[in-house]
C-alpha cells in the first residue's frame, strides 16, 4: 500500500485515510498506551483531521494533551478526550437509555462519541425494568429517534422491554454491573444476545464506543433516506 494511506511511526502507523473509506476518522483507543506514544499519535491524527478524539483516556492523559492543546475537552465520566477545530453539525436523533445509573459511565462513553461523529443523542437514564412505567412513559422518545441504545448490567432486560416498544433498530450494551452471578456483564451478554425481541443487536460488554459508532452509521442512513 502507498505511504499516503497511513503514516509509519515504528511503533505505530495512523490510519490517514480512514475517514475516506469508512466516513470516520480513526479514534486512540488511550487505555494502556505509553504516554509518548499517546501524544504523538494524538498529534498526528489531530494534524491530518483536524479533529481527534481518545476513548477511555485517564486524567493524567487528559492533561498531557491539554499541556499540547489548551481548548481539549475532557470529562472524566465518559473518559473520553475530544478536540476538533469545527465539531460536526449535529443530526438526525437517537437515544441512549440505561438501566441505571451505575451505567452511566458506558452510557457517555456512547453519548458523547455519537455526539463528536454528529449524531444528536437524547437522554433516557435510569429506567430500567426494576420500575418497569419509567421507561413506559418515555415511549414518546423512542418513537421519535432513528435508533436506540440500550444499556444494563445485571440482567440486562432493558434491551428486550425497549426492542418490544419501538420500530428502529436496538443495539445492546451488556455492562459490568451487578453482584457476583453477573459475572462482570456475562449474564446481561447473554440476555441481551437470547433476547425474543426482534431488532436488537449487540456489542462487547461495556462497549459504550461501538454501540456510538453503530448508531451513528444507521443514524446517518436514516437522515440520508429522508433528504429528497
Amino acid at each position: 500500500m502507498s505511504s499516503e494511506v497511513y503514516e509509519e511511526m515504528n511503533f505505530a502507523k495512523p490510519d490517514l485515510s480512514r475517514k475516506e473509506r469508512t466516513g470516520f476518522a480513526e479514534v486512540i483507543f488511550a487505555q494502556g498506551k505509553e504516554d509518548d506514544f499517546f501524544c504523538k499519535i494524538f498529534k498526528k491524527l489531530y494534524e491530518q483531521n483536524g479533529s481527534v478524539m481518545a476513548t477511555r483516556a485517564s486524567e493524567h492523559q487528559a492533561e498531557l494533551i491539554k499541556a499540547m492543546y489548551p481548548n481539549v475537552a475532557y470529562d472524566n465520566v465518559s473518559r473520553i478526550i475530544r478536540l476538533a477545530d469545527k465539531p460536526e453539525p449535529l443530526v438526525g436523533s437517537i437515544a441512549v437509555c440505561t438501566a441505571g445509573t451505575a451505567d452511566i459511565k458506558v452510557a457517555e462513553e456512547c453519548a458523547v462519541a455519537a455526539e463528536f461523529f454528529g449524531t444528536k443523542v437524547e437522554r433516557v437514564y435510569d429506567v430500567g425494568v426494576s420500575g418497569i412505567h419509567r421507561i413506559l412513559s418515555k415511549t414518546d422518545v423512542l418513537g421519535k429517534v432513528n435508533c436506540v441504545v440500550a444499556i444494563a448490567g445485571m440482567e440486562g432486560a432493558l434491551a428486550s422491554v425497549i426492542g418490544g416498544l419501538c420500530s428502529v433498530p436496538v443495539i445492546a450494551v451488556p455492562t459490568s454491573v451487578g453482584y457476583g452471578a453477573s459475572f462482570e456483564g456475562l449474564s446481561a451478554l447473554l440476555t441481551m444476545i437470547n433476547s425474543c425481541a426482534n431488532g436488537i443487536s449487540v456489542v462487547n460488554i461495556d462497549n459504550g464506543y461501538g454501540a456510538a459508532y453503530i448508531a451513528t452509521q444507521i443514524n446517518r442512513l436514516a437522515v440520508k433516506g429522508s433528504v429528497k
